[in-house]
């Protein structure tokens, strides 16, 4: 399951997607609004996409996921348009047979959906509005 959706997350269903006999350990981020960033009072988030490129990119970020650690699955979904503080923008979901993999495996998808996919954030403050550049990096 690799998505862009309009309204809330159906976490179930992303935590569903990974679930295998198999796994002795499956985590679900959810990257969630906050209500401030550096002092400043955020009243929502507002997300953009290049619908065709993110979804092909949030598939390759799940095949490098599940190659790279043995018995893995992944799913992610990412939200656009307004999400409100304390709603989750983006869902991972990723299951191994042991937990610390499990681990790694979750940080890598959401630190390379960051820094590869091609969705932008608005931040709305209460006075004003910035967009944002994901400027984190890929863990190794």
């Amino acid at each position: 399951m690799y998505a862009l959706v309009d309204g809330p997350i159906d976490v179930p269903a992303v935590r569903a997607a990974v679930a295998q006999d198999t796994a002795g350990a499956i985590l679900v981020f959810h990257g969630v609004t906050r209500d401030n960033f550096e002092g400043r009072e955020v009243v929502e988030l507002a997300y953009e996409a290049y619908g065709p490129m993110a979804v092909a990119e949030l598939e390759a970020i799940g095949r490098e996921v599940e190659a790279r650690w043995s018995g893995a699955r992944c799913a992610m979904v990412h939200r656009l348009g307004v999400v409100p503080v304390g709603e989750a923008s983006v869902v991972i979901a990723v299951s191994t047979p042991h937990r610390a993999a499990c681990y790694e495996a979750s940080r890598y998808a959401i630190d390379t959906l960051k820094a590869r996919v091609p969705i932008w954030k608005k931040e709305i403050y209460r006075d004003g509005s910035a967009w944002k550049a994901n400027a984190e990096t890929p863990s190794s």
